[in-house]
């Protein structure tokens, strides 16, 4: 089955989700060459989770997609941070000022956001230092989206995390995965820690039942994902 990044549309023909409840926040792009995919994910109830915050600046697309589908920010009760990259934390104090959200990561990376110690690898570090609400640790299960479960995906950071819904078999990769040319591809070389740790990484959770495979870059692929990610597992 080819992979599809077909989006779901209200009976109104308005496209706010790319699946039920999981709704990719316009605007957050610096520029159409690179796209950041901000993901907001219902929860059980009336709240709502974020799953990264985009670069600096961020936090104004973000409140204007809330305001734009009438969700209030302090129903998102909940931000999860895939990795302590620029590009996925610059938003993160600005954006928990707006929603006062608690804020969730791996240990690991929970230090760097803090940098505590300053993070040296490649990618930009953190803007500003920011200490995390709940450090997580694999295994880990978040109450957020019915139910997400940290899967500590070392390579790209040390702390690298993606979360998976094991009833509805989505994975939010954050970095481990890139979509290029309608396909997933490994995390890219030159801005990753320690591309055997990804490679591992990736043949692990390409073991999971995946049908929507959300990526942060390029993508997102939201049906039939799991053979495309098993494939490239099987070439690493």
């Amino acid at each position: 089955m080819p992979i599809s990044a077909a989006p779901f549309a209200d009976p109104e023909g308005v496209v706010p989700e790319i699946l039920p409840g999981v709704h990719q926040v316009d605007g957050v792009d610096p520029s159409p060459d690179f796209t950041t995919h901000v993901y907001l994910v219902k929860d059980p109830g009336l709240t709502w989770t974020l799953i990264d915050t985009g670069l600096p600046g961020s936090e104004v697309a973000i409140g204007a997609y809330l305001a734009k589908h009438q969700i209030a920010p302090t129903s998102v009760s909940k931000i999860l941070v895939t990795h302590l990259h620029r590009d996925h934390t610059g938003g993160l104090k600005e954006v928990v000022r707006l929603t006062h959200a608690k804020t969730y990561a791996h240990w690991l990376e929970a230090a760097f956001i803090q940098c505590d110690p300053p993070y040296d690898g490649p990618g930009s570090p953190p803007a500003e230092p920011f200490e995390v609400t709940e450090r997580l640790k694999d295994g880990d299960t978040v109450d957020a989206a019915g139910g997400l479960v940290v899967y500590h995906t070392p390579g790209h950071t040390p702390g690298h995390t993606a979360y998976y819904h094991p009833e509805r078999k989505i994975l939010f990769s954050g970095d481990l995965f890139f979509g290029d040319g309608g396909k997933p591809i490994l995390t890219v070389p030159d801005y990753t820690h320690h591309t055997p740790s990804a490679i591992v990484s990736a043949r692990r959770v390409a073991q999971l039942r995946v049908e929507s495979l959300l990526t942060y870059h390029g993508g997102p692929f939201v049906k039939g994902a799991g053979a495309p990610l098993r494939a490239l597992a099987a070439t690493l």
